[in-house]
């Protein structure tokens, strides 16, 4: 029988405390050797079983992996990252090496699909608005249509800007409903829009057709502020933009001037910067729901994430094809 791979958790261990179950523990230990219960802290307590270790099972508050570390671990095969984009703290030397490399970014973009299904619905219906206006007139105007001209969501129209995995997710639970949902990503085929139950549009084409748009497409240098005063212009009076996908995908100061109009209306889960300042004219616009970058996995949802990376060590240690590898061509466009 082949011996396990030794393996180590390479992450801070308030994180590890808070993704990780007893169960997880125990069925790792039923597939591989785990160096501690406890996670490995700095490279250098890592190096002390340089010459055996095969997998680092990461998280948040995980050093980088850079070319210096993975010289000293020639037998290392699989980096399992338990959260999201793995961009920015793995060098690309690891894929040189052959090294595998999987995430749990599927597993993270349910709680947002979920977050922004919520957020598009209550949008369509004038929720933020009508609650607004009832805490202060305390009366019931049924049928709201004067208050809250266009209220509901049947056969309203909804764009989605992003095939990622949430953009994604979210135009296949749409499907759930009486809603039209556009899609523009300039890497997917109309085929492949269609089969997710949305339709393929130029960006031009999604802002002046919906009624919400939401942003999910990753943040790169051809996508930054890639919503400005021009592309805000041609959002319908009255349409909603929601974005729960990075604030500077959107130009800040002509969202400010735009929402101060009054024309639209926001619902901002990520802004620029992530903490807005103390007199940012966003936390007092009638206009706008914020909240604090809470989208992704919290409280138990991010044992999901724990779920998916235990559920690909133990593909890998039975040699199955991994199901959330991240391939190196694929870099360039995650966020």
């Amino acid at each position: 029988m082949a011996k396990q791979p030794l393996t180590a958790l390479f992450m801070h261990p308030v994180v590890r405390d808070e993704l990780m179950r007893s169960d997880h523990l125990q069925r790792l230990e039923r597939c591989v050797r785990l160096v501690s219960h406890e996670p490995v802290r700095d490279k250098r307590a890592l190096l002390d079983h340089a010459d055996q270790l095969e997998v680092l099972i990461t998280s948040w508050g995980c050093p980088r992996i850079d070319a210096e570390l993975i010289d000293h671990l020639p037998r290392l095969k699989l980096i399992a990252h338990m959260a999201g984009s793995v961009k920015g703290f793995i060098d690309e030397v690891v894929w040189r090496r052959g090294i595998l490399v999987t995430n749990a970014v599927a597993a993270n973009a349910v709680p947002v699909a979920e977050f922004t299904v919520a957020a598009i619905l209550f949008a369509n219906k004038k929720v933020f608005q009508l609650n607004q206006f009832y805490l202060k007139h305390r009366e019931n105007r049924a049928p709201w249509t004067r208050e809250a001209p266009n209220v509901g969501n049947y056969r309203k129209t909804v764009g989605i800007i992003g095939a990622s995995h949430v953009g994604t997710l979210v135009s296949e639970r749409l499907k759930a409903y009486d809603l039209r949902v556009l899609l523009y990503d300039p890497f997917v085929t109309p085929l492949a829009s269609h089969r997710v139950g949305a339709s393929k549009v130029g960006l031009s084409e999604l802002l002046s057709q919906s009624d919400v748009v939401s942003l999910h497409a990753p943040l790169l240098p051809e996508t930054r502020h890639m919503i400005g005063g021009r592309e805000l212009s041609l959002m319908k009076d009255d349409a909603t933009l929601i974005n729960t996908a990075r604030g500077e995908l959107v130009d800040q100061q002509a969202l400010i001037e735009t929402l101060a109009a009054g024309r639209l209306f926001a619902i901002l889960d990520t802004t620029e910067p992530d903490v807005l300042p103390a007199d940012s004219l966003l936390y007092r616009l009638p206009n706008v729901f914020l909240t604090p970058h809470i989208a992704g996995s919290l409280g138990d949802e991010t044992q999901r994430l724990a779920d998916c990376i235990v559920d690909e060590v133990e593909r890998f240690t039975r040699r199955v094809n991994l199901q959330h590898l991240v391939r190196r061509e694929q870099l360039p466009r995650l966020a």
